[in-house]
């Protein structure tokens, strides 16, 4: 016992040392964190979500949350007998769907995940796209095989983002937590593909890292391998050639959207790993697929 002891402190101290560098050179810095999947709905994983979160902010790193909440949402329109219906993905929202989806965002997920990183000494505080009218939104029409500009009713994407409310609260050393709901020019709200916000509000931070916790492993080529680090020019090829494709595609084009305008990078993570966020950022190896603006493929 005492021997399993003693290689537990050598392996505490090592993991520190090579954290180390890492604290140092992100201090300071913002990190966006699209938090979504088995990560936000497994309580282990959930409350690990939330000691690294606060971890983060300890030393010095500033993270800002953007969740989705799809299963949620459809666990609360089957108790209210409604059936939820997808276009290209894209949920169609009607303005009944629309209040519960505002209602189960911007009140029970986004108000679990400001309780729970409260509760591991975060002083985070949740918001919606609609306080302070920080995420503007117009419509957006879908298009299909058989018709272009299909309209789904309230759904939306990012038109503008005014970081003022965001910043505020990292000044203040808060933890944002984000729902991603806009607002349309006549005051109607809008549900935004949480990819999307987390990619956009990322850009308008001039974020260090965008962090987009999935259940996958990360970006994959079509021998099961992963590819720890992808240009915009490679992930185009891995789209032609059909590797990308379905659900991935709205995740990669944010992804690469952020990292070309000017987050240093972007990773595509697994969120079922427990303390996923701790190895993509403080250690050598990471763990995810890194999506650089330019460069070359790795």
């Amino acid at each position: 016992m005492e021997s399993e002891n003693m290689i537990s402190a050598a392996d505490k101290a090592r993991i520190l040392a090579e954290a180390l560098p890492y604290i140092r050179r992100f201090s300071g810095s913002v990190v966006v964190i699209k938090y979504g999947g088995n990560a936000m709905t497994e309580p282990a994983l959930k409350e690990g979500f939330a000691r690294d979160v606060v971890l983060l902010k300890l030393v010095g790193i500033h993270p800002v949350i953007v969740h989705g909440g799809g299963p949620q949402i459809n666990a609360m329109l089957e108790k209210v007998g409604k059936k939820g219906e997808f276009v290209q993905g894209m949920r169609v929202t009607d303005k009944e769907t629309m209040d519960i989806v505002e209602m189960v965002l911007g009140g029970h997920v986004n108000k679990e995940i400001v309780s729970m990183i409260n509760t591991y000494g975060g002083h985070a505080v949740g918001v919606s796209g609609r306080d302070d009218h920080f995420i503007k939104a117009k419509k957006l029409l879908v298009d299909t095989p058989e018709q272009n500009g299909v309209d789904i009713g309230q759904v939306g994407t990012v038109e503008s983002i005014d970081t003022g409310l965001v910043k505020g609260l990292i000044e203040r050393g808060c933890i944002p937590v984000v729902a991603p709901v806009g607002i349309g020019e006549k005051g109607e709200a809008f549900n935004i593909n949480a990819d999307l916000v987390a990619g956009k509000l990322a850009e308008e931070l001039n974020a260090e890292k965008l962090l987009m916790m999935t259940n996958i492993a990360g970006v994959m080529n079509k021998t099961g391998n992963l590819l720890t680090k992808l240009t915009p020019k490679r992930i185009d090829e891995l789209i032609t050639d059909g590797t990308l494709y379905g659900g991935m595609l709205p995740k990669i084009a944010s992804a690469v959207e952020a990292a070309v305008n000017g987050v240093k990078a972007t990773h595509i993570i697994d969120g079922r790993v427990p303390n996923a966020l701790l190895l993509e950022i403080f250690t050598d190896a990471g763990i995810g697929s890194m999506i650089l603006g330019s460069g070359e493929d790795a």
